[in-house]
């Protein structure tokens, strides 16, 4: 290669692994800035991301953990041995910490946890032991917590001693426990600047603060940020003990990673985020797992046709209108589907309501149904001169869009009650049933009056 040809940053990145170089190494990755940085990291094999890791101070290495996508982070953590792994992890801060345990296999997972310092560990497992979408899964466990009689005096001093250690805390409130360690106030920082040296924080302290319990989920703990604009919100158990502080930012990307999923999951992509440096199977098989269950749903819509071919046989203009109204139907159904999604994520409407989204839902879908129903059957009159063929394509058409309506509506209800992914689970269902739905409407609505249509 010519001497003025300058390598591609993944290139550089390869060769200094291979050389070793700690030092420039380190110079080199500080140079590429984080956008640029994930894209070469990206680019190495996976030995090479392993030894990149293993070569970084645990510090260093936990800053690029942080800077790559989730999912590549795992693949890199998991090829390294658990005692450099916890090294690292140990670096992280606790939210993003349980993140990626969460990722690991639990055989991986553990083992990490078992080279962790034992408090280290210790606060992991808690924070595991929570649904990521609730309070406790959210919170991190690195905040400032004093008790109640001690001073200003106190806490300054202390923020003295641990200043390094201090530093890498997101701090912005102190709080204060009383009995038990039960929360009984808040302090700003700026309360700490003018009082008295000897003054107590049970004087200083804002009483009884804002607190959430740790099963809260994720759509609560919006409405609280909304509501109140905090820069965090302390977590307590059921004894008003203080466990941990969920700050906005982390409701924020929790939010972000689940619209993420759901577009991914709508896409037909199951099974996590993917990028096309994951291996050639990984991302074949979380493709196929949905086209091959797609094929299963179509086949058995097809089945409805084939039932009906005769029909089809003597009145082939029936075939123009058979993907017409599936569309149409789907798209009104999915109109739907958005509606409750939203809904439920905003926390609007719960899964037990389903009698209430029904009855809106079936409301629209008459009214939609007759609308569509009217036009098609028209443009069916009008193009082939038959009002039977009008009055079965209409008909078809506005009873399916109040049958796609009403299940759009009330699907993702049931599916989350069931425990499953709505935004996944709910486009390869609906389509299939309005398709078989729509298919048999038509099918068997001109079988009835096959003689005026023919």
């Amino acid at each position: 290669m010519a001497n003025d040809e300058k390598l591609a940053p993944w290139e550089e990145l390869r060769e200094l692994i291979e050389r070793s170089d700690t030092e420039r190494l380190t110079r080199f990755l500080e140079e590429l800035g984080t956008a640029e940085m994930a894209r070469a990291i990206s680019r190495l094999a996976q030995n090479d991301q392993s030894r990149l890791l293993g070569l970084l101070d645990p510090s260093e290495a936990a800053e690029l953990i942080e800077d790559v996508a989730e999912v590549q982070a795992v693949d890199m953590i998991a090829e390294l041995p658990p005692e450099r792994a916890a090294a690292i992890v140990e670096e992280l801060p606790s939210d993003r910490r349980a993140d990626l345990l969460a990722q690991l296999g639990s055989s991986e997972s553990e083992a990490i946890l078992d080279e962790m310092e034992p408090a280290e560990a210790r606060d992991a497992r808690q924070l595991l032991a929570y649904p990521s979408d609730c309070a406790g899964g959210l919170m991190i466990t690195e905040f400032l917590a004093y008790r109640a009689e001690q001073t200003v005096t106190d806490v300054r001093q202390d923020l003295e001693r641990n200043r390094e250690r201090y530093a890498g805390y997101d701090v912005q409130y102190l709080y204060v426990l009383g009995e038990a360690e039960a929360l009984v106030g808040v302090l700003r920082m700026r309360d700490l600047l003018f009082p008295s040296s000897g003054a107590r924080l049970d004087s200083l302290m804002i009483r009884s603060p804002i607190s959430v319990p740790a099963e809260l989920p994720i759509e609560e703990l919006e409405r609280v940020f909304d509501e109140h604009h905090l820069f965090g919100v302390p977590v307590v158990d059921g004894a008003q003990r203080l466990l941990g502080v969920v700050l906005p930012e982390a409701v924020e990307e929790h939010l972000r990673k689940r619209a993420v999923r759901q577009v991914l999951g709508i896409s037909g992509i199951v099974g996590g985020e993917e990028l096309r440096t994951l291996p050639l199977h990984v991302r074949s098989g979380r493709r196929l797992s949905w086209l091959s269950l797609n094929v299963v749903l179509n086949l058995i819509a097809a089945s409805v046709i084939a039932s009906y071919q005769d029909t089809i046989a003597a009145v082939i203009t029936l075939a123009v209108f058979l993907p017409i109204i599936s569309d149409m139907s789907g798209c009104s159904g999915n109109q739907a589907v958005a509606v409750s999604m939203r809904e439920l994520t905003l926390g609007l409407v719960k899964p037990r309501e389903l009698a209430r989204v029904l009855a809106k839902e079936s409301s629209l879908g008459i009214v939609n149904g007759l609308a569509l129903g009217s036009l098609l059957g028209t443009v069916a009159y009008l193009w082939q001169g038959n009002v039977w063929l009008g009055a079965v394509v209409g008909a078809a058409l506005a009873l399916n869009t109040l049958v796609s309506v009403s299940l759009g509506g009330v699907l993702p209800l049931v599916l989350r009650r069931l425990g499953l992914d709505p935004a996944l689970v709910s486009g390869p269902v609906l389509t299939t049933v309005t398709d078989m739905c729509g298919f048999f409407l038509l099918l068997s609505f001109a079988t009835t009056v096959l003689p005026r249509l023919a």
